[in-house]
């Protein structure tokens, strides 16, 4: 070889650190050290003279294996990376859709409300809110979609959607439910549906009329006396039988009552013995940062669970709302 030897040449091929091109190296010297420097520099494979046709042609035809395998590795990597890269968007997309800005509401004083999400994959199923239908009545809500991962991210971004339009028509929170719940069925194929609660506070009264959609009761902290839980029919989930009915609910906050929204990705943490966190500590830890500021309580109970947890991996979405009644602005 006028230009470089074959040594050369596989250092200059080992270079371009291509790994769907390999070298097979023929040569007249077969000693031991000649093989070993041709592998360590980057050969797969080596012949020596003279050519058993045989041989070679079973050393081309493994090296063509090898190498079909190494491109569809290399493809299924680029598509992993597209797949990492749309879910990481479709994170941020999902993020952006549920209020991040606290307090959202600076400038009224009649209660005071946090929330926060932590997803047990890229996208999630759970979902908050909390909007005004008119100056008076604050509409919030938390659901829990069935199954994870992307198809549970769009249904819950389908069903925020649909019942933040449907409760600026429709102030009865059961018939809100009632019509959403027709109106995913369609969307749900039989295959997903999702659990909902949905309040809706008067500011200037501290009622709050409610309705369940099979989710997890919420529980209540008076300013004076013990945690709550309210034990009201909680009603059948959305998205799988149609012409359901839901019935509402009335409770009256007062100044200083806090009330607690989660899904059961809170109290069905695991830890490493597979026991679950459940209400009892929930309570615990509610009851324990009582006094709190929102954002500091929905973060301790969050530690707690951390704790609780272990290091044991996240199965499920986990989210939590806290709203406080302050009474009406002077």
């Amino acid at each position: 070889m006028p230009e470089m030897d074959g040594l050369t040449l596989l250092h200059r091929i080992n270079e371009l650190k291509n790994p769907v091109l390999k070298a097979i190296i023929v040569s007249a010297y077969g000693d031991m050290d000649n093989i070993r420097v041709a592998m360590n520099r980057g050969a797969f494979d080596f012949l020596t003279k003279p050519i058993d046709f045989n041989d070679l042609e079973t050393t081309i035809a493994k090296t063509l294996e090898q190498l079909a395998v190494l491109r569809q590795a290399t493809t299924d990597r680029e598509q992993l990376l597209s797949v990492r890269n749309d879910l990481n968007t479709a994170a941020r997309i999902q993020q952006s859709i549920l209020p991040q800005t606290f307090p959202p509401f600076p400038d009224r004083t009649e209660f005071d409300i946090y929330a926060r999400m932590t997803p047990a994959k890229e996208v999630g199923g759970d979902f908050y809110d909390f909007f005004f239908i008119d100056h008076d009545r604050l509409a919030f809500v938390i659901g829990d979609v069935s199954g994870k991962g992307v198809p549970a991210a769009i249904f819950m971004a389908v069903s925020r959607t649909l019942l933040k339009a449907i409760a600026t028509q429709v102030v009865n929170p059961g018939e809100s439910l009632r019509r959403i719940n027709s109106m995913l069925i369609p969307e749900s194929g039989g295959r997903m549906f999702v659990t909902i609660f949905y309040g809706v506070l008067n500011t200037r009264t501290g009622e709050v009329q409610f309705s369940f959609g099979g989710h997890n009761p919420p529980y209540i902290k008076r300013k004076e006396g013990p945690v709550e839980r309210l034990n009201h029919e909680s009603g059948f989930l959305l998205g799988m039988l149609d012409d359901m009915e839901y019935d509402v609910h009335k409770i009256v906050l007062h100044p200083g009552d806090t009330m607690l929204l989660y899904t059961d990705g809170v109290t069905e943490a695991m830890n490493g013995r597979e026991e679950l966190f459940e209400e009892s500590r929930l309570e615990s830890s509610l009851q324990r940062l009582n006094g709190a500021p929102l954002k500091e309580m929905l973060e301790g109970i969050n530690a707690d669970l951390m704790q609780f947890a272990d290091g044991a991996p996240q199965a499920d979405d986990i989210t939590m709302l806290a709203l406080q009644y302050k009474g009406k602005s002077a």
